[in-house]
């Protein structure tokens, strides 16, 4: 669990801005920055909130700049980049741990300070703890708050950052002319409150909107200092508070302290005692929230910008809740999206501006029966599944059987047919414009594989609910013939991604129709496409989203969003598949001692990243090219809840939850 950086990381400004942090609060708030603390994107800050739970998230504090005066002496701790130039007060960080906050410690001369960070769950609040040890002269110690009220993916001119402000109680508040319900209170146990002439940190330049194409300088309000005098050998803990809500925490080392406790009790809860699982059983924790709309949890599909998203969410949810043994918010999830299900779709996402779920989407109703019966299976809750989710099951059946939106439909042959047009219902679902990236209308390998999954789920549901199963048991037999007559490409021994098009490309969705707990190939097949899948798609950290030898290839993800929509699914690297091909490997290869072993090789290189990109977390996506850089968000929620899974199911397990 523990992750310790020392100087070796940032022996320049670039090494030190590779590697990033982020906590959250469970509610769809976070703080995030790089670990010498310069913040590189939009996203960066020490306060973004999320004033509708998970959604509408604001930054409100970016950053805290220390200075230091000794004598004659001026330091800054501040680490930023300007146009053309950067503060460089990374060059007085001594190291950089997460353990699991995260702390930073600083040295200039004989003055010492450490800054630890925490976050108020469940609460708009980040209390920041700062231990001094002063040497043998007098100091003043200036800190600096960089405030804001944007939407945490934009940024702002100065003009527009316009606050009304007083001093309350020895506290900054702070009300933004755009939103008269929010004050901003920043409150620190000592120092005193000093107007600044300057009410503006002008310029700040972040390096990954830079290297994405979009626009990269931010401005934040600086009204105040807040001045600290330190004698000679004077040692002090003091905490700084900044915060939407109503009242201030009474203690904030409490704050502290529960944020160190929490992610030890979900360990201890979750009962591995393996640092792989343990990281990943931690890391969960950043995505499961509490959405306000229902007052039940919901899963965010990646940090720092995506909200909870249907697919991703029935995908992550055996990883992030079962494994991690959250039960009580494993039913919460399944609810909560039952509450939205409309003429047989699962909400694909719920936007960030709190507006009405979108429903473009074939597999995540199909991924939710795979959910409820992996809830089944560790919890045994046949009672709720029974009362509040099979009527929705039911539901979900009958609208794939008779139609529904986006041309989804059962064929005549058993088989689902899904997308026309512009619709981009898979999770290739990238379209610029007109421009549909990955048409992948037709019948989808993993839209069918999921759909005789389904089918096989509510035999047995119906079957232990007293009702009749032959109706799902009959069409799933149909299913099965019609997928083996239609899927299989002789010539290159796999399955097409779509038919009748008979596309076939080589891309991961088919590991799904041998890693689901039901399936239809003989294990012969099954052993081709396993092998068909590494030799064309596995690249260290997951699989290809398209065979490196295939024409249309791209296999670096950068640039401006136009090109990088157009490598998205065109070779771009994705984590969550290799959960896949763990299971799928294991499976066709009865879970013998070189198959785990083999599995065991797969997670390794994941292993590795945990140190890279965002500590202790899992991308989104990687290149397709070497050397297989991170890219998108820095932390997916099915990236972390597929491996986590994979791991524990299929390699400390070895196949124990496996049918």
């Amino acid at each position: 669990m523990n992750f310790n950086f020392g100087k070796g990381y940032w022996k320049s400004f670039e090494d030190g801005i590779q590697r990033e942090w982020v906590i959250t609060n469970g509610i769809g708030g976070y703080a995030g920055s790089s670990i010498i603390n310069a913040n590189t994107r939009k996203h960066h800050g020490l306060l973004i909130a999320s004033l509708h739970p998970p959604v509408d998230r604001f930054l409100i504090l970016s950053k805290i700049n220390e200075t230091l005066q000794i004598e004659d002496r001026n330091y800054s701790f501040n680490a930023t980049q300007r146009p053309g130039w950067t503060e460089n007060g990374h060059h007085h960080l001594q190291r950089s741990l997460f353990n699991p906050l995260p702390t930073f410690n600083y040295q200039v001369e004989d003055f010492f300070l450490d800054k630890t960070l925490a976050l108020d769950y469940g609460k708009n609040t980040v209390v920041i703890q700062y231990s001094i040890k002063n040497g043998s002269k007098n100091v003043n110690l200036s800190l600096t708050p960089l405030f804001n009220f944007r939407r945490h993916g934009d940024r702002i001119e100065r003009q527009e950052l316009n606050f009304k402000e007083e001093i309350k109680d020895d506290m900054i508040c702070l009300m933004p002319n755009k939103r008269k319900d929010v004050t901003i209170k920043f409150k620190s146990e000592i120092g005193e409150i000093i107007h600044r002439d300057d009410h503006y940190d002008e310029d700040m330049t972040y390096a990954t909107e830079i290297a994405t194409g979009m626009k990269a300088i931010d401005n934040h309000y600086t009204p105040y200092d807040l001045v600290i005098n330190l004698k000679p050998y004077e040692s002090k803990t003091f905490y700084v508070i900044c915060t939407l809500e109503d009242d201030l925490p009474n203690n904030p080392s409490e704050v502290i302290q529960a944020g160190k406790q929490r992610h030890q009790d979900l360990i201890t809860q979750a009962g591995y005692k393996d640092w792989f699982a343990d990281t990943l059983v931690a890391a969960s924790d950043d995505f499961i929230v509490h959405r306000q709309s229902t007052q039940l949890k919901t899963i965010l599909a990646g940090l720092p910008w995506f909200a909870d998203w249907g697919r991703d969410t029935m995908i992550a949810y055996t990883g992030l809740t079962l494994v991690t043994k959250r039960f009580e918010d494993a039913k919460e999830i399944l609810w909560t999206f039952a509450k939205y299900v409309k003429n047989g779709l699962v909400p694909n996402m719920f936007p960030d501006e709190g507006t009405p779920p979108l429903y473009n989407t074939a597999d995540a109703s199909l991924w939710y029966f795979y959910a409820v019966d992996q809830y089944l299976k560790y919890t045994n809750d046949y009672e709720f599944i029974s009362k509040e989710i099979y009527p929705e099951l039911k539901a979900i059946i009958e609208a794939y059987r008779n139609g529904t939106d986006f041309s989804i439909n059962m064929d005549t042959d058993g088989l689902i047919h899904a997308g026309s047009g512009l619709d981009q219902i898979t999770w290739m679902d990238v379209r610029v414009g007109e421009w549909v990236v990955t048409p992948r209308h037709g019948k989808p390998v993993e839209i069918n594989a999921l759909w005789y999954n389904a089918l096989q789920v509510m035999a047995q549901l119906a079957s232990r609910f007293g009702e009749d199963p032959s109706p799902y048991q009959v069409l799933a037999k149909q299913v099965h013939q019609s997928f083996n007559k239609k899927f299989w490409n002789d010539d290159k021994k796999c399955l097409y991604d779509v038919v009748d098009e008979n596309d076939s490309k080589i891309r991961p969705n088919q590991i799904w129709a041998v890693s689901l707990p039901h399936t239809m190939l003989d294990n012969e097949k099954a052993k081709q496409v396993v092998q068909t899948v590494i030799q064309h798609l596995y690249a260290s950290y997951g699989l290809r989203s398209l065979s490196y030898l295939d024409e249309d290839y791209i296999g670096i993800y950068k640039g401006q969003l136009i090109d990088r929509d157009a490598a998205y699914h065109q070779g771009t690297t994705w984590a969550f598949p290799l959960g896949g091909l763990i299971t799928a490997y294991c499976k066709v290869h009865g879970y013998s001692k070189s198959s785990i072993a083999f599995a065991r090789q797969l997670v390794a290189p994941i292993e590795d990243h945990l140190r890279d990109g965002c500590i202790g977390s899992i991308a989104e996506i990687f290149d397709g090219n070497e050397p297989i850089i991170s890219r998108g968000c820095y932390a997916q929620a099915w990236s972390v809840g597929e491996i986590l899974r994979a791991y524990v199911e299929d390699i400390l397990f070895k196949g124990e939850f496996t049918d």
